[in-house]
């Protein structure tokens, strides 16, 4: 029994260190290349297109003002051991909006966290419940995994950081999910495609202006709309990227015009040159999807070459 599970231990670790990817377009679910896409695996910080998703659909929900809205951060963080690129201590304040340009442009772990523990203390209060605020907001984010069908998804923090006895673990095709679902945000969108931005944090001393540098190298090349770069030593070098292309416009057989809008989305896990390889990716993707595209999108078996996702909300 032993000696069976080593063999299994040492077949999934040889899995995990080789890279993942899935390149799909958007709007139609048409996957155009994947590889090791459904194997569980740590992902960094993509992680944190999750933490994103649920705090702009709080803010949404309760009619948050995103660039006013001011949320102090907590003493748990003392127990995250990791810089911050905004130096953000216990106390500091800064707008949810420049927390989460921290998080997502400057990767800063400790905005991600500052931003789970005061929507979580919120969601808790609404509910009339108590508890810990980090743990309320992660369950959300799990239950987002779910209602976007990313099923092979654990979220054990906001972060993405392994410090956790039981890491959390996603998959390619899931993190594409989250990709999609994500940039169907406009503030999102409208974030993690600024090569850089000011923010500021309100601290004892005053105030504290920081100009963030977005982490992805694609950010500024044409089309390229973010999201997300991780990379931690179990997960290895991580991207996200959605990029957009012109819609095609067609004329349809009662004389009217249609436009069929283009999106891809290239999820890359543990590769060593990840926007090299992100950027060969997108060549290909759209290699496959315009000739696929002009032939009518012929579709032969759904469940293998369609990304399920539900659709947008109307």
């Amino acid at each position: 029994m032993r000696k069976l599970l080593s063999v299994f231990l040492a077949l999934f670790a040889g899995l995990h260190a080789q890279e993942a990817h899935m390149v799909v377009e958007a709007y139609s679910g048409k996957v155009l290349s994947a590889s090791n896409s459904t194997v569980k695996r740590p992902v960094a910080s993509l992680t944190k297109m999750a933490t994103a998703i649920v705090a702009v659909d709080w803010a949404t929900a309760t009619e948050t003002d995103l660039a006013t809205h001011l949320i102090r951060v907590p003493e748990i963080v003392l127990q995250l051991p990791t810089p911050s690129p905004l130096k953000l201590a216990p106390g500091d304040t800064l707008t949810l909006r420049d927390a989460l340009y921290a998080a997502l442009l400057a990767s800063d772990n400790i905005a991600a966290l500052t931003i789970a523990h005061h929507v979580g203390t919120q969601i808790l209060a609404r509910r009339g419940r108590g508890g810990d605020p980090v743990v309320a907001f992660v369950a959300e984010m799990n239950k987002l995994s779910k209602a976007i069908f990313a099923n092979n998804t654990r979220f054990v923090n906001t972060h993405g950081l392994e410090n956790s006895p039981k890491p959390g673990y996603s998959t390619a095709a899931d993190m594409a999910r989250f990709s999609i679902h994500a940039m169907r945000r406009n503030a999102i969108t409208f974030i993690t495609r600024q090569k850089t931005r000011s923010v500021s944090v309100n601290g004892p001393s005053g105030k504290r202006a920081y100009t963030l540098s977005n982490t992805n190298q694609l950010v500024g090349e044409p089309g390229i709309l973010g999201v997300k770069t991780g990379q931690t030593n179990a997960a290895g070098p991580c991207l996200a990227t959605c990029m957009d292309r012109d819609p095609i416009v067609r004329t349809k057989a009662d004389g009217t015009k249609g436009a069929t809008p283009r999106r891809l989305i290239v999820v890359v896990l543990n590769s060593p040159d990840r926007f090299n390889r992100t950027r060969q990716l997108i060549r290909a993707g759209w290699a496959f999807y315009d000739p696929w595209l002009a032939a009518g999108a012929p579709v032969k078996d759904a469940k293998r070459e369609i990304l399920s996702t539900p659709p947008p909300v109307k």
